[in-house]
């Protein structure tokens, strides 16, 4: 099963801090969570400024430990990962179980990234995120609207994604 993802993280030269993950299921399912492990006062301005301001209260924010075992449940067996510009989002999403070699053996140690598909389709129109912008459920369920709008130009012209 197709999953589409963000997250909103902070990082440093050397270290990716999560600090909240959206995903949304080509069954329609969803998941939002905010880590209870990062700092607030020490993200970037960008971030302080752009994410921050969308957050739900703190009472609501929960540990890595248990973001990283409702995401076990949520995806299940076999999940197949889509994000737009997923380099740093993978790298984050998957620091949520430890090390590589940590990371659930049915999970994907690679993102699919909606950002090159489109690249790839010759740059067609997309729609347009029209709220929401950093949020990281949003900018998952906009991910997933461009995704099926590629894969409906993909199936006219003739091809499989």
């Amino acid at each position: 099963m197709r999953f589409f993802y963000d997250l909103e993280f902070g990082d440093t030269a050397t270290v990716v801090t999560l600090v909240s993950v959206g995903v949304v299921a080509e069954d329609g399912r969803e998941y939002y969570a905010v880590s209870s492990d990062f700092d607030p006062l020490a993200v970037h301005p960008w971030v302080r400024d752009n994410v921050l301001p969308q957050l739900p209260p703190a009472s609501t924010w929960k540990p890595r430990s248990v973001i990283a075992a409702e995401l076990v449940s949520f995806f299940g067996e076999d999940p197949v990962w889509w994000a737009w510009y997923g380099a740093y989002d993978h790298v984050a999403l998957c620091q949520l179980w430890g090390a590589m070699p940590s990371l659930p053996r049915a999970f994907p140690r690679f993102t699919l990234d909606v950002r090159q598909l489109w690249e790839h389709l010759g740059r067609p129109p997309l729609p347009v995120q029209e709220r929401g912008l950093h949020d990281a459920l949003e900018d998952a369920r906009h991910c997933k609207a461009r995704y099926d709008a590629l894969a409906e130009r993909a199936y006219l012209l003739g091809l499989e994604v």
